[in-house]
């Protein structure tokens, strides 16, 4: 009931009051994902179509850049026609970032990223953009059972969300059943710590890098304390590669499945497991190409670098955005049921950042960069 509670009524009418279209984009997509391969495909295209229409018309940077390659989005037929565009990367972003904004966007929130050359990625992302990501990843969540406003364990070490640990936040994540523990400096006595919190909340879901929910495990199978009898449904996992070994400490010992997911804030929200182990992309708002070195896309079965067009993101585009992660596309239909593409399992896709949705009343959205 308390969880009903929040998932249908306190955070649906906090999407509503920022004017956000979460709870529509979100029943769309446990509607669509039913939807055979090519009615899925058809969708996207058609998406793929008014997104390149509208960058043509009216975003600056890409209505330069058709008229000079001479490209017409109104002439899209597949969106293997996007090869027509160059890639787009975060030294292009850097050079054209105002240039790149919707001149009648509202309400753009600025993020960026740290950069492993030190020099930030500065990038802006729409009210639209922000109600897909999150509609996508209340869907995938929803796949294994649980629920926003159930109980939630979440081992993070984002310097951003534990410094914004004040009182009202800790009202309001008492409020959605969420307690936050530090993925960092994990010493005997804070692991010690963090069993026995975990053993005391209960909770139907943890989530967390694989690498600090699989020490955690371990530390507790060595103190000999079971963790396997706390009704957890799930473990979601993200922003690390999952190894097969880490998915085998913490099922075991926590007593629950492992539930892998992938993407960035950038990048958005490319792809999660399902209970049935496929890695499913999420088709109707991403169009993801993978390709070869030379920019050309690799054969279903080979290893490409994965370049994301997100189709909700009309107030900043990203068309053909290099991600600089590699994965191969898995070909076959998964057991579920569902109609999305899947990427293969345990490819070693990584994220520099991980858009970690953690809906509050607050409606913050917590990032880890790293």
């Amino acid at each position: 009931m308390y969880t009903r509670l929040i998932s249908g009524l306190v955070f649906p009418l906090q999407e509503r009051l920022k004017r956000h279209s979460t709870l529509a984009v979100r029943r769309s997509l446990e509607e669509s994902q039913w939807w055979p391969a090519e009615q899925i495909q058809a969708l996207q295209l058609q998406r793929l179509r008014s997104l390149l229409v509208e960058a043509g018309i009216a975003v600056p940077y890409y209505r330069t850049l058709f008229q000079r390659l001479g490209f017409d989005p109104q002439a899209v037929t597949s969106v293997s026609d996007l090869q027509a565009l160059p890639l787009l990367d975060k030294a292009t972003i850097r050079a054209n970032t105002d240039g790149m904004k919707h001149p009648h966007a509202q309400g753009l929130a600025r993020f960026n990223t740290g950069g492993s050359s030190g020099e930030p990625l500065i990038f802006y992302i729409g009210k639209e953009r922000v109600s897909h990501d999150v509609a996508a990843k209340w869907r995938a969540t929803r796949w294994w059972g649980v629920d926003i406003g159930d109980p939630e364990v979440v081992v993070w070490g984002s310097p951003i969300e534990l410094g914004s640990q004040d009182r009202v936040r800790l009202l309001r994540d008492a409020l959605m059943r969420t307690r936050l523990l530090p993925a960092f400096e994990m010493t005997e006595a804070k692991l010690d710590a963090m069993v026995a919190g975990i053993r005391g909340m209960r909770p139907r879901m943890l989530f967390g890098y694989p690498s600090a929910l699989g020490h955690i495990a371990r530390h507790a199978e060595r103190r000999g304390q079971r963790m396997d009898d706390l009704g957890i449904r799930v473990a979601f996992v993200t922003s690390e590669r999952l190894y097969d070994e880490q998915r085998a400490d913490i099922g075991r010992v926590f007593g629950c499945p492992v539930a892998n997911g992938y993407g960035g804030r950038d990048a958005g929200f490319i792809a999660h497991e399902c209970p049935s182990g496929g890695m499913h992309l999420t088709a109707e708002d991403v169009v993801v190409e993978l390709l070869d070195s030379a920019s050309r896309p690799v054969p279903v079965g080979q290893a490409g670098e994965i370049v994301v067009t997100h189709l909700a993101t009309r107030d900043f585009p990203f068309i053909r955005y290099r991600t600089g992660d590699v994965a191969v596309m898995d070909s076959r239909a998964c057991a579920c049921g569902r109609g999305m593409p899947m990427l293969k399992e345990g490819m070693g896709y990584t994220v520099k950042l991980w858009l970690f949705i953690k809906v509050r009343p607050a409606g913050s959205v917590r990032v880890r960069i790293s």
